[in-house]
């Protein structure tokens, strides 16, 4: 059984997935949303790969240099010793506020001790390999490009003899050496003293991020690798931020619940740009909020439910039938039809962001005209449109309902709508805003309890529960002491949890009854637990769900519950910022101190 043993390396333009065992199964270039050059992960024979295999390996560990996102395999051979550094450039340019961020991989190589003998088989297959890929040595390259179809070029080069990538023969590693795979053809010569450069500088980038990061008492580690992770999944040049990394990694083995994620969902954006910007990463924040004034130009654009990374507006879907998809899951897809859906939670997730920026920063005066021109905008939509139904949170494709937590989130829109009219003192708005949020919690008190469960249900007028519900406390709907939260958060946890781990609803949808825990939701139950008292077993299952990450602390979407294996698309941004929020939750408490959340545990 595999398990999403994967390392990623990016440099927020584009990002590639390393093996446990040093291969690069997943490389999409020159951007996030390209097609593959690397995709074994979906199709071991077809999807090309660039594997190294030492001809005497006895083992081999992985790890990140320290608060960085330099990935170091290391490979013990009973002939010698060596590591490979895997990192995407990325370093500040000449002391400018731009950056070096080529669409390239570089690979240096170590050499530590002894003389390994290694087989190295670099197979690219541009253009999800659809049609055969053909390599060519060209002086001082190997220039692989497509035989058919769309025209697709790619550049790889090596220190070691560039015959030997074909895997027909070993290379004998006796110092340091480096490959380099590249969209662009070089136009200054590459070698071994170069690409450490790119690495020293690239390594200080990240440490320098790092160190920015706001620093909290207790996990602080798994703060800082999730904090790297989400920055690699932002996009420097729109301000988008992507859901994950990769397409069609299943949600359950053999099931066909597999999807595109290389887009911006607004809702997963801003909840990770809300949580960037509580760790201090203020930047991200502006970027994406330009993002969102440059796809809302005009005052009727209807916002969509996501977009392309560089604001692409129409994100038709299609399946790969050649690819067999990962361990035989299938079909592998590309672009998502959801693009299409009408979900109403997403403009108070927006909105939230919104104020929080203004609450914190002072904004030149055409940036506050725009965002309070969209603030507007979208409280019209709201209006007009809370008391619809909708697909809801998780996209359901079938039909709309009056789900929970759209109605909450149309009530946060309009609340964080009225506290920005009163930070820009516009109060003409305040009356009338306050009284469509006033009318918008009644409705959602009267017809979203069930007397049944004795909670907020998934639904108006529905019996299934749903933990999105759970998020109601975090955006200041209801009290984490008000007895129907309390209630809610224990009866969610009766009919959902299980094996420690949390369904977001067990209710059949499109595609039968799930049968994968969803990463975040067990997060969010963490999170409510803690904040309605019950902070010893918060802690305790907080602490166990994070040996659910991969040997690196990365998380997919999802969990088996059985083997706790991970499934879904890899790494995910709403898995990390949630262990992100979960562990400020704990260390913002009045247990602040690790010592102590210890022996609060004992």
């Amino acid at each position: 059984m595999e398990n999403l043993d994967y390392g990623i390396v990016g440099n927020c333009r584009s990002a590639a997935l390393i093996s446990k065992t040093g291969s690069v199964e997943w490389l999409c270039l020159p951007q996030f949303n390209s097609s593959s050059v690397f995709a074994s992960i979906l199709d071991k024979q077809k999807g090309g790969i660039f594997s190294v295999t030492p001809k005497y390996l006895e083992n081999t560990t992985q790890h990140y240099v320290e608060r960085t996102n330099i990935l170091v395999t290391r490979f013990h051979c009973l002939d010698g010793v060596f590591e490979i550094h895997d990192f995407m450039p990325r370093y500040r340019i000449d002391n400018n506020d731009a950056y070096y961020t080529p669409p390239d991989l570089v690979r240096y190589i170590k050499h530590i001790v002894g003389d390994p003998e290694i087989v190295f088989h670099y197979q690219p297959q541009l253009e999800y390999g659809i049609h055969e890929t053909k390599n060519e040595i060209e002086q001082d390259y190997i220039k692989s490009s497509t035989t058919k179809g769309p025209y697709d070029s790619l550049y790889f080069y090596s220190s070691i003899d560039l015959t030997v990538f074909d895997g027909s023969k070993t290379a004998k590693l006796t110092k340091d050496e480096f490959c380099l795979i590249s969209y662009n053809q070089k136009l200054l010569h590459q070698n071994v003293r170069r690409s450490k450069l790119k690495l020293e500088r690239t390594k200080v980038y990240w440490l320098n991020w790092s160190e920015r990061t706001t620093f909290f008492k207790v996990f602080q580690e798994e703060i800082i690798r999730s904090a790297l992770t989400l920055k690699m999944l932002s996009f420097d040049k729109s301000g988008a931020i992507l859901a994950a990394l990769t397409t069609s990694l299943p949600e359950t083995i053999g099931e066909e619940r597999n999807w595109d994620y290389r887009f911006c969902w607004i809702r997963d954006a801003s909840m990770v740009v809300k949580i960037m910007t509580s760790l201090g990463h203020f930047k991200m924040a502006r970027h994406y909020l330009n993002f969102i004034i440059d796809i809302l130009p005009e005052k009727d654009e209807k916002m969509q439910i996501m977009y392309g990374i560089r604001g692409e507006k129409k994100l038709t879907e299609q399946t790969l039938g050649h690819l067999s998809g990962y361990e035989n899951s299938y079909p592998v897809r590309v672009g998502n039809a959801a693009y299409k859906q009408k979900q109403n939670d997403i403009y108070g997730i927006l909105l939230d962001v919104i104020y929080q920026h203004f609450e914190l920063y002072t904004n030149s005066l055409e940036h506050s005209e725009e965002l309070w021109t969209i603030v507007r905008n979208i409280i019209k939509v709201v209006k007009d449109n809370w008391q619809k139904p909708d697909r809801g949170i998780w996209e359901i494709r079938s039909e709309n309902k009056h789900f929970t937590f759209s109605k909450v989130l149309c009530w946060t829109a309009v609340d964080r709508a009225v506290k920005i009219a009163a930070l820009l003192k516009r109060e003409r708005y305040i009356d009338k805003w306050t009284i469509l949020r006033d009318r918008i919690s009644a409705d959602i008190h009267k017809n979203a309890w069930s007397e049944k469960k004795n909670a907020f249900a998934q639904a108006y007028g529905s019996e299934d529960l749903d933990a999105s519900v759970l998020l109601m406390e975090t955006y200041g709907f209801i009290s984490a002491t008000d007895q129907r939260y309390v209630d809610t958060v224990f009866a969610i946890q009766k009919d959902l949890e299980y094996n420690g781990l949390m369904f977001r609803y067990r209710n059949k949808d499109d595609f039968g009854t799930p049968r994968s825990a969803f990463t975040i939701c067990s997060f969010w139950l963490i999170n409510a637990l803690y904040k309605i008292g019950r902070k010893k077993e918060a802690i305790q299952k907080y602490k166990k769900l994070l040996t659910y990450s991969n040997h690196l602390g990365l998380f997919s979407e999802d969990l088996d519950f059985e083997t706790k294996r991970m499934l879904g698309n890899f790494p995910q941004a709403y898995s990390h910022l949630a262990l992100i929020e979960t562990a400020i939750t704990i260390s913002n408490s009045e247990i602040t101190d690790e010592e102590e959340i210890m022996d609060y545990i004992h």
